[in-house]
């Protein structure tokens, strides 16, 4: 693990001493956790981006899935 100096707003570290505080975790655990799940948004935003414009380029044609419907079973029958 590595040490690093970070500048953030007075009024930043003041709510995130005070929910750490509420959670009872450290300043540094808090902000470890808070960065770890802004690049797990941050990934998937980049792969619904991908998928997104991969369906933009390549759109669903109206047959595609039709081959599928023989093999549906939705339990009502």
């Amino acid at each position: 693990m590595r040490t690093i100096q970070m500048t953030l707003d007075d009024d930043l570290v003041k709510a995130i001493d005070r929910v750490s505080k509420q959670l009872r975790t450290s300043r540094s655990a808090f902000t470890r956790k808070a960065l770890r799940e802004a690049l797990s948004r941050y990934n998937l935003e980049q792969l619904e981006r991908r998928h997104r414009e991969g369906y933009e380029r390549y759109p669903v044609t109206g047959d595609e899935f039709s081959v599928w419907e023989a093999e549906q079973a939705w339990g009502d029958e």
